[in-house]
């Protein structure tokens, strides 16, 4: 039989992937804690958790055996007037581990429908109490899905270029960076105060997709409690952040203002299922709970809080909340550390950002820095040939691996990045 790339090139269309270009598709057979094996029996480390999703490595044998036990229990229900005992639970644990104060959970399928249900609900809230507001306040550059919603408070970029002339307006603050900084932030309170602004919508403390772009917390405190005073929702898009990525349980654990909405999805289920949520505080929820169906939230997904995705996600909280895991991520961020002084003042460095087990590089190339740097595929393929998977965002690359990471797979990543840094010097 032909192999799984040679197959997979005449029936599959990638994701994020210009087809003609770059039509080979690595077969992947199994994983094991921060590996996966292709097809000839070759090895990568996991350097990104699969699109930042596995926290605890492939195939965790305590994820897998939750997850077979609800299998001969109940795979799947209807979620409107029905319930089950995995979502009720995972609701119970997840309010109390959220900053602020969420009382109710809505569950969807992955990080941009927690988004567009987070966006229908800012918007339905106002409306439901008969107040006008109907712009959206979100930061440059940002990135928050693939949907329609979530890419209308997206920044216009190569992944919404085709679709800009259709998709709704939103008024876009500066990012934060250690110049700008404070324009931002009164950019930010002079648009509030037209009061008309629903909802600020943010990924808190690192902006993924735009290049681990990062700021502080006190940026951050500083635009919630702007929006307080403006009584303006605040979404927090912790799909990236959240679950012990930025060192904190949550990025929005570092401030004391909190969110009325949080959505999250990827570490959700430890990398297993798919799995959105979005939570939104009594005050949210109560304005869609009124005897007029006309205010009913009518959004729904037919897998919603599927029960075999919920019990991954509660396998998934288990591991995390063991003092292994705590230590592991500690760990992580001290190496990410100690590699990020020994390179920062290599020439072919530009800038190194660091949040927790997140580790950028941005590097010193002949091009401005953007999404299809000309020096991308070549960064892709010279990790790919080391047995290292790093998929990087145009001249940005960034290690954010599984928690289970070894010491000795975490050197050989930064030897990998070294060896780069030195073969730049030739290009």
């Amino acid at each position: 039989m032909a192999s799984i790339t040679e197959r997979d090139r005449n029936v599959i269309w990638h994701p994020y992937t210009p087809m003609k270009l770059w039509p080979e598709a690595i077969g992947i057979v199994s994983g094991s804690d921060e590996f996966l094996f292709d097809e000839q029996g070759k090895r990568y480390i996991d350097a990104i958790s699969s699109w930042w999703v596995t926290l605890h490595g492939h195939a965790h044998p305590y994820i897998a055996q939750k997850i077979s036990e609800q299998l001969t229990k109940l795979e799947h229900c209807i979620f409107a007037g029905f319930t089950h005992e995995p979502a009720v639970q995972l609701a119970e644990r997840l309010l109390t581990i959220l900053p602020g104060k969420p009382e109710k959970i809505f569950f969807s399928d992955n990080g941009s429908t927690a988004v567009e249900v987070a966006i229908k609900m800012a918007l339905q809230y106002y409306n439901n109490k008969g107040q006008k507001r109907k712009r959206i306040v979100a930061l440059e550059h940002a990135y928050h899905g693939d949907t329609f919603g979530a890419m209308s408070v997206s920044g216009r970029s190569i992944f919404t270029e085709a679709f800009d002339s259709f998709l709704f307006d939103v008024d876009f603050i500066p990012f934060p960076n250690e110049e700008n900084k404070e324009h931002s932030i009164a950019t930010l309170k002079k648009l509030l105060a037209n009061g008309d602004v629903a909802a600020f919508i943010i990924e808190p403390l690192v902006q993924g997709t735009a290049g681990m772009c990062m700021y502080p917390p006190e940026v951050l405190d500083a635009y919630f409690r702007l929006c307080k005073e403006q009584h303006t929702l605040i979404i927090a898009d912790e799909v990236m952040t959240g679950f012990g990525r930025t060192g904190t349980l949550f990025a929005c654990d570092t401030v004391s203002a909190a969110p009325d909405i949080i959505c999250l999805s990827k570490g959700l289920t430890g990398g297993t299922m798919p799995l959105g949520v979005t939570a939104c505080t009594i005050d949210v929820f109560n304005a869609f709970y009124d005897d007029d169906r006309g205010k009913t939230l009518y959004h729904g997904h037919s897998f919603t809080a599927n029960p075999i995705a919920c019990t991954a996600a509660l396998a998934s909280l288990d591991l995390l909340e063991k003092d292994e895991s705590t230590e592991n991520r500690k760990r992580i961020a001290a190496r990410h550390t100690e590699f990020a002084s020994l390179i920062a003042n290599h020439k072919n460095v530009v800038a190194i950002r660091q949040a927790g087990t997140i580790l950028a590089i941005e590097l010193n190339t002949s091009m401005p820095t953007s999404y299809n740097h000309n020096k991308r595929d070549f960064i892709y393929s010279f990790f790919i040939d080391r047995g290292i998977l790093i998929r990087p965002l145009g001249n940005i690359i960034y290690v954010m691996p599984p928690y289970c990471t070894s010491d000795e797979s975490l050197m050989l990543i930064y030897s990998c990045i070294q060896e780069l840094l030195l073969t730049l010097d030739n290009q």
